[in-house]
C-alpha cells in the first residue's frame, strides 16, 4: 500500500482517469460496430464523419494509438465505399 500522500492522490486520480478512458474507448467500439453493421450507404455516409472525428480525438488524447485510429478509419472508409 502507498505510504505518501502524493501516491495516494495519484491512485485516486488514476481511478478517475481509467474510468473516463474506458468509457470513451467503449463508446468508440460501439460506434465502430454500429457503422460496420450498417447496410444502407446513405446512413453510413452520414455517420462516417462523426466516427472519424471521434477516432481522431481519441488518438489525440492518447486513449487509442494513432495507428489504430488510422487503421480503423481506413477500414471503415473501405466498408462505406463498398456498400451498394
Amino acid at each position: 500500500m502507498a505510504n505518501h500522500k502524493s501516491s495516494l492522490k495519484r491512485i485516486r486520480q488514476d481511478k478517475v482517469k481509467t474510468l473516463h478512458n474506458r468509457y470513451y474507448a467503449k463508446t468508440m467500439r460501439n460506434v465502430v460496430r454500429k457503422l460496420r453493421n450498417m447496410t444502407d450507404k446513405e446512413e453510413a455516409t452520414k455517420l462516417y464523419p462523426t466516427v472519424q472525428k471521434m477516432l481522431d480525438k481519441l488518438a489525440k488524447t492518447n486513449i487509442i494509438h494513432q495507428n489504430k485510429a488510422a487503421n480503423l478509419k481506413s477500414a471503415l472508409c473501405k466498408h462505406v465505399a463498398a456498400l451498394g
